[in-house]
């Protein structure tokens, strides 16, 4: 599960280190559910990251269009 004050790179780092070990075949066969449970975990919390962002960006966008009227 994705640590309280992880930041998006951190989140980052670990799916592609999960990624990297699917791809090479570390894991074993036990382990590999838990693995793509964590991956999804990860994956969620990035696309919450990256809509958070970009729902800020729109608000500064539109307030910087609206000061500009």
């Amino acid at each position: 599960m994705a640590a309280k004050k992880e930041t998006y790179l951190q989140a980052m780092e670990r799916l592609e280190k999960i990624v990297r070990q699917i791809d090479n075949n570390e894991l074993d066969i036990d382990v590999l559910s838990e693995k793509i449970k964590e991956a999804n975990e990860i994956i969620a919390f990035c696309t919450q990251k990256l809509t958070k962002a970009d729902q800020e960006v729109e608000k500064l966008l539109k307030e910087r269009r609206q000061s500009e009227e």
